[in-house]
């Protein structure tokens, strides 16, 4: 009796040792070289991405026609009234702007395209100030975390952790080691695999996600599992109370 009570503690022991490696992030964390991410990452300007463009300067009648008239003559600016009056980056990265016409300014940083426009502008007035703003930056989280949807990011910065902890973290019952990220890039769409147990997600060129990019969760097998034997176990008591009926009418 005590080497079975013995053996059953051993296996529980056992079993909970690997529970717990499946479950807890980054593991061996202080055992690895990371490679430090760059603390100024910024996220680079995509097709169909939508801003919010303001130029300023000393004197402010000299920059209202390289602003949205509309915009400037709007009271109650709101989320909705952006997202209808903003630039739209059209398939090839251009974007129509007051005065100076078509901009290509796909495929570069906010920085970079400031530093274009006010360079432009800066041929018609003298010291433009330039101002950009991501209005429909979003990610989206599915699967088995607790909040899952798609989610505006205000500050046009997002890591995979920020994500996750957005949508509530992964329920018990998520695979830790294998988190997919979908992203389109150029109208080509790619896909990474990662593994939040492994401090390895700090170095992967996911750990930031861009815009539009899609987190997928898989269940694990108790989940998946559970799944099918409640299914199972509904049409078994279906079938089973149809069957008490039918005897109970014969009889």
């Amino acid at each position: 009796m005590k080497k079975a009570l013995l053996l059953l503690f051993t296996v529980l022991i056992i079993s909970s040792c690997a529970s717990s490696k499946k479950t807890v992030y980054f593991q061996g964390i202080d055992e690895v070289a990371l490679a430090q991410k760059v603390a100024n990452y910024e996220v680079r300007i995509m097709p169909n991405d939508n801003l919010h463009i303001t130029v300023s300067a000393a004197n402010p009648e000299a920059v209202e026609i390289f602003n949205n008239m509309n915009m400037s003559r709007t009271t109650n600016v709101n989320y909705e009234t952006l997202n209808v009056m903003g630039y739209l980056v059209d398939n090839e990265g251009y974007i129509n702007f007051p005065v100076l016409g078509k901009l290509h300014i796909g495929g570069k940083t906010k920085t970079e395209a400031i530093d274009y426009i006010t360079e432009r502008i800066s041929e018609y007035i003298d010291n433009p100030i330039v101002n950009i703003r991501f209005i429909n930056y979003k990610v989206t989280i599915l699967g088995e975390v607790n909040n899952p949807g798609t989610y505006t990011i205000k500050d046009e910065k997002v890591t995979l952790l920020e994500a996750i902890g957005m949508a509530g973290d992964l329920t018990i019952y998520g695979k830790r080691d294998n988190v997919f990220i979908a992203r389109e890039t150029d109208g080509v769409l790619t896909y990474e695999r990662i593994d939040l147990t492994s401090p390895e997600v700090f170095t992967s060129d996911y750990f930031f996600l861009q815009q539009n990019d899609v987190v997928y969760i898989q269940p694990n097998r108790a989940r998946s599992g559970s799944s099918a034997y409640n299914q199972n176990l509904s049409i078994g008591v279906s079938l089973l109370s149809l069957l008490v009926t039918i005897v109970a009418l014969v009889k």
